[in-house]
């Protein structure tokens, strides 16, 4: 004889008219604030951020050498709208001076207005 497995039951929907749990925590017990979560339940506060130094990244260099016997590449990307990118070893370091002399003629990084005013 063989026996039969009973067939997994699929969940069934409650029909009773109890309220449920978490419509139980969202009134006030004792006439004071609403609690917001359960007792005993840490709840993840961060402490504030350090405030920056304001300064933040406007521009990369990106170099890529995949090996010895590989060709190197380098791309040179900045928030003003400088997208450059290079392909071997001299036209790598041709961009690597490039990105360098970038840094001073940037209009993001010191504005021509501040240059002319003084």
């Amino acid at each position: 004889m063989s026996q039969q497995r009973p067939l997994p039951l699929k969940s069934q929907p409650v029909t009773n008219e109890q309220p449920r749990a978490a419509m139980l925590g969202s009134a006030a017990s004792d006439g004071g604030a609403l609690k917001v979560v359960a007792e005993g339940v840490p709840t993840a506060v961060r402490p504030d951020p350090p405030p920056g130094d304001g300064r933040h990244p406007i521009a990369w260099l990106h170099i890529y050498v995949p090996g010895r016997s590989a060709v190197p590449s380098a791309t040179s990307r900045c928030l003003c709208g400088r997208d450059r990118r290079a392909v071997g070893r001299a036209r790598v370091l041709a961009l690597i001076d490039d990105h360098q002399a970038h840094r001073h003629t940037c209009p993001l990084r010191s504005p021509q207005e501040g240059r002319t005013a003084a």
